[in-house]
Formats: structure tokens, C-alpha cells, sequence
């Protein structure tokens, strides 16, 4: 069971062949026996996990609807609100905050599906960070090589699924915390487009700029999530308005059909080690992309970015950095304070050039349905590796492993993150680029390449 897919469990536990109970033990076994090598999960929740799955079993054998994710086990980044948990944001100062009286939205849902939530997983204090190298929980480990990292700040959720201990796991993703650890942990990883999913009950860290996403083994697994995640939801702050498009029974014609692809150049193609340029060429030539497409805007946009977010993010902790500054994690106190000093005109500035990179995008994709680029500048560094050599410079880990995702989420644009068929061999990802609210481009280009077996997710080897 540990790498069924969602439909595979859930047919399984509709079909009496198993119960709800039995895989959601199966799931807390396996979470227990791999905490200590991993550090994936900050709260495993059993007794609310089995008294669910005996409520789906009871229903089950009454004949009543279960819905079709009966029977899932799913956890989410410790940053997503779960009804009497508080939510700590990867932070030791949220410790003592009062716990939800709700979960959030997207929690709702896929336990409305029949889903199950069994914990809460680890990440970079307040989303601030590509490597989930915790200063209050540790580090999470990579589950193919336990001495690197899985990559942020959704390091626990990605490393959950690529470990085999749950099929599908939410993060949120501001610079590109779904996109990295997908590809460091070879899994895939969706982010939508801005305002798509509801971040009612999600932890904020740019508002401007946060999505939130999903981890799963496969693309059908992350599409049948992502058409029961979406919908409007107009509760609290973080509004969102979009009606639902579904995408589960369109992408199959679309991965079928012909697709414009092409390939991002310029900026996202310097920098990175030589394999991962290797491997987008792998995916080029699978998609028969040829066309180089340059962003000129692009290395603009990730500075716009890189100033955003220190901005926005000192903005929402200023009362905590004057009361409470050495409880934050030392890397991203420094960061915080230093975005408190920034001058307010300065995020002005970067929101405004949005507009001007948005119809700069927007004319690329009136030649091409799709665009790749890499997903990282490397495969994923070991634990505690402070420096990277980029482009004949030692260059910092923390603010550099997304120079290729962050122009994308500045723009707004669903991505899928999808692991590149190496077995053996440290994941890498690719990014397949579509235009906004067009998931299903994504999603369908992704689903060619994992029938002709470019793209798939892997197990692991031996864990402890």
C-alpha cells in the first residue's frame, strides 16, 4: 500500500477489499517507523485519524456516500489551520497560540472526499526558506539520500510523499516552496495559479504572492486533488473567487493532442549545473520543443521579488521582531529585519512592474500552450551546506535555489513541478509552465511525459 496510488487506495476502500481503518493504521505504522530518519512530521494525528476512518468504514456499511478519496491519508504543511492544533508556521513563537476552532478550507474539502488528515508536517519557520532546516525541529531529510535536504519551505510535505508514507500532501508555495522540494525530493508538485485555491486558514507569508499547492506520486493523483480542492470561498481575508474547472477528465484528450511547447532561455539557463540542463533537454526533446524563448523581464522579476518579500513578511511579524526577536529562527530573524528597514516605496515599485511582466508573459504564451524551465539550479545539497559554486561564483544556498522558480509565481502562473526519470540517481525537476488559470496545459503536458516514462516518481531506497 505505501506507494498506492489515491484511486487505487480509495477503490480499494470502497470496494470493501480494505478498510479505512486498516490503511489509516498501515499509514501511522509507517510514519512511526520513519520519523526519526526523515523528521517529516511535526503532529501525527492519530486518534483523530482512526475515529475518521471508523466513521468511513460505518458509513461504508450502511451504504451511505463516501466520496472518492474514501479512505486517503493526506497531512499538511504545519502552516495550514487543523481544528484544536495550533498552527505553528514552522515557528517557535506560535507555540502557544490559540488552535483553530476550524480547519482550514482545503482541509474541509478532501475530508468532505473521504480523505483523511493524519499530521502536520514540517517546514522553513514562516515559509522562509528553500532547505526545512528547522531551527526549532530539525532538519527534514531527503528520503533518497538521508544526508541532503528536501528543499522548502514545503520540505515535510514533499518528502512525506516521496518516502511513501501518505500519497498526497498540501503545501503553499510564495518563491517557489512547492516547485524545489518536488524536485529535490523527485516528486510532483502543483501551483496553481494565484487566487486559484482558497488560503482561508493558511498561515500568510507574502500575501501578495502565496499560493497554495499540492505533492502526489503521479499527475492523475495530483489532478483528481486539485478538482476537489478548487471553488470559490469567500470567508475571511484570503478571498477567492474563481468558479471551479475541473481537469481530471480533460487533460487525458489534451495529453493527446497537439501542444506548443517551448523552452525558457536567458535567465533560466544560467547558473545551473550541468545536469539539470541535461535533463530539461531530456523533456524538450520528448515534447519536441525547439523554440528558445527569452524573458528579458525575468531577472527584473525575481528582484522584484527578492525585495517583495522581506517587505511584505517584516510587515506581518514587526510586532513579534520588537517583542519576541530571538525566538525566530536566526536566518530568518536577519532577513525579517532587514525587510523592516526597506522602504515601503520599494514594494510599491516591485508590485507595480508586476503588471509589466505579467503582459510580457502573456505575449510569449500567444506563441506556445506550454513553457519549461528547470525547477532548480541543482540536485539537492547536503544538510548544513551553507555555499554553492553557480555560474564560477560562491553564491548562498538559502537565496538561490529559486532563482528559476521565483519569476514564475511573481507572475502568478500555474506550474506543475515534475521529477525527471532517473532511477539512482539525486532527483531533479522540471517546471511545465502554463498560462494563467490553465492548469490543464500543465497538468496534460505533464501526463504525456509520464505515459512515455520521462517523468515519474520514484521510491526510495532502504530507509532505517
Amino acid at each position: 500500500m505505501t506507494f498506492a496510488s489515491l484511486v487505487e487506495i480509495a477503490g480499494q476502500v470502497r470496494s470493501g477489499r480494505r478498510t479505512a481503518r486498516a490503511v489509516t493504521e498501515a499509514t501511522l505504522a509507517g510514519i512511526d517507523q520513519s520519523q526519526a530518519a526523515i523528521n517529516a512530521f511535526t503532529a501525527v494525528l492519530t486518534d483523530r485519524a482512526l475515529a475518521r476512518a471508523d466513521r468511513i468504514d460505518a458509513a461504508l456499511a450502511a451504504g451511505d456516500p463516501v466520496g472518492p478519496m474514501a479512505g486517503v491519508p493526506f497531512a499538511v504543511k504545519n502552516l495550514f489551520d487543523i481544528e484544536g492544533l495550533p498552527t505553528l508556521a514552522g515557528s517557535k513563537i506560535r507555540r502557544q497560540a490559540a488552535p483553530p476552532t476550524h480547519d482550514a478550507t482545503l482541509v474541509q474539502r478532501l475530508e468532505a472526499a473521504g480523505a483523511i488528515l493524519v499530521g502536520a508536517l514540517n517546514m522553513d519557520e514562516f515559509a522562509y526558506g528553500f532547505v526545512t532546516e528547522n531551527a526549532h525541529d530539525g532538519p527534514t531529510r531527503n528520503p533518497h539520500d538521508l544526508t541532503r535536504i528536501a528543499g522548502g519551505s514545503s520540505g515535510g510535505s514533499a518528502a512525506a510523499v516521496a518516502a511513501g508514507l501518505v500519497p498526497l500532501t498540501l503545501g503553499s508555495d510564495t518563491n517557489g516552496s512547492v516547485r524545489i522540494p518536488a524536485s529535490l525530493c523527485g516528486v510532483f508538485g502543483l501551483k496553481p495559479t494565484y487566487g486559484r485555491l482558497s488560503r482561508q486558514g493558511v498561515f500568510p507569508f507574502v500575501e501578495s504572492l502565496d499560493h497554495a499547492g499540492a505533492f502526489a506520486r503521479s499527475v492523475e493523483d495530483l489532478a483528481l486533488a486539485y478538482d476537489l480542492m478548487q471553488g470559490p470561498d469567500v470567508e475571511g481575508d484570503a478571498i477567492c473567487t474563481r468558479a471551479a474547472e475541473p481537469v481530471s477528465d480533460r487533460i487525458t484528450a489534451l495529453a493527446d493532442g497537439p501542444l506548443r511547447v517551448g523552452i525558457l532561455g536567458g535567465w533560466f539557463a544560467q547558473g545551473a549545473f550541468p545536469e539539470v540542463l541535461e535533463t530539461l533537454d531530456i523533456v524538450a526533446k520528448a515534447l519536441d520543443a525547439r523554440d528558445r524563448v527569452i524573458l528579458p523581464g525575468a531577472q527584473a522579476a525575481r528582484a522584484a521579488a527578492f525585495c517583495l518579500t522581506p517587505v511584505e513578511a517584516a510587515h506581518l511579524h514587526l510586532a513579534d521582531l520588537r517583542s519576541a526577536a530571538m525566538d525566530f529562527d536566526p536566518a530568518v530573524r536577519d532577513r525579517l529585519l532587514a525587510g523592516a528597514l526597506l522602504p515601503a516605496s520599494l514594494a510599491d515599485a516591485a508590485r507595480r512592474y508586476r503588471t509589466l511582466f505579467r503582459d510580457e508573459v502573456r505575449r510569449a504564451f500567444a506563441q506556445f500552450d506550454i513553457l519549461l524551465a528547470p525547477s532548480s539550479v541543482c540536485p539537492a545539497p547536503p544538510i548544513g551546506q551553507t555555499e554553492m559554486e553557480m555560474g564560477g561564483q560562491r553564491v548562498s544556498v538559502r537565496k538561490n535555489l529559486g532563482v528559476f522558480t521565483q519569476p514564475i509565481s511573481y507572475a502568478g502562473l500555474p506550474v506543475l513541478a515534475a521529477p525527471v526519470n532517473r532511477p539512482g540517481q539525486l532527483p531533479i525537476g522540471v517546471q511545465i509552465i502554463a498560462p494563467a488559470w490553465r492548469e490543464d496545459l500543465a497538468l496534460a503536458a505533464g501526463l504525456r511525459l509520464q505515459r512515455l516514462g520521462v517523468v515519474a516518481a520514484h521510491p526510495p531506497g532502504d530507509l532505517p
